[in-house]
């Protein structure tokens, strides 16, 4: 099987979340994956256990689209920012689909208003599975704008990731 190559960027794909696309930053300096959320809480299921419920706005610089979302709570990660901040995120387990591959990773959630990208993948991730080329950007593929925007899930309805 030959590894894909993908860029510094990416359009990712969170399929389970009802994201269509996302641009997100490639980031072999972080460990962990994050996801640009807000609204974030965690619900108690009693049979199913805890769930994280949150929203977000997909495009970049772009508040029009907003998709709620919730996904089974994996755990807790202490995570240190690009400023030094030690900030504890909560875990999410969910599939993208970056390059024509489908992958399961974590993403911790957390809020990234003042960020330039509302996803960044980090080696944790990215191991084993993809080739980085620094030099290139959005060579797995992809679109600039969502192709089924329309069909993203608006906030009045919540899209479940738990399975």
């Amino acid at each position: 099987m030959i590894t894909p190559t993908i860029g510094w960027r990416e359009w990712v794909t969170l399929p389970e979340l009802g994201v269509d696309a996302i641009k997100a930053k490639v980031d072999t300096g972080a460990r962990s994956s994050t996801l640009h959320a807000w609204a974030v809480e965690i619900i108690d299921r009693p049979h199913a256990g805890p769930v994280v419920r949150f929203v977000l706005h997909p495009r970049q610089r772009d508040a029009s689209l907003t998709v709620a979302a919730e996904a089974p709570l994996v755990g807790w990660r202490d995570v240190r920012s690009s400023n030094g901040t030690l900030e504890r995120r909560p875990v999410i387990r969910t599939p993208v689909v970056i390059a024509g591959s489908r992958v399961h990773i974590e993403l911790t959630l957390t809020r990234r208003d003042e960020m330039g990208f509302r996803m960044l993948i980090g080696r944790r991730a990215l191991r084993r599975r993809f080739v980085i080329d620094p030099a290139q950007s959005f060579a797995g593929g992809g679109t600039t704008v969502a192709a089924s925007s329309a069909s993203s899930r608006p906030l009045a309805g919540w899209v479940s990731a738990a399975r």
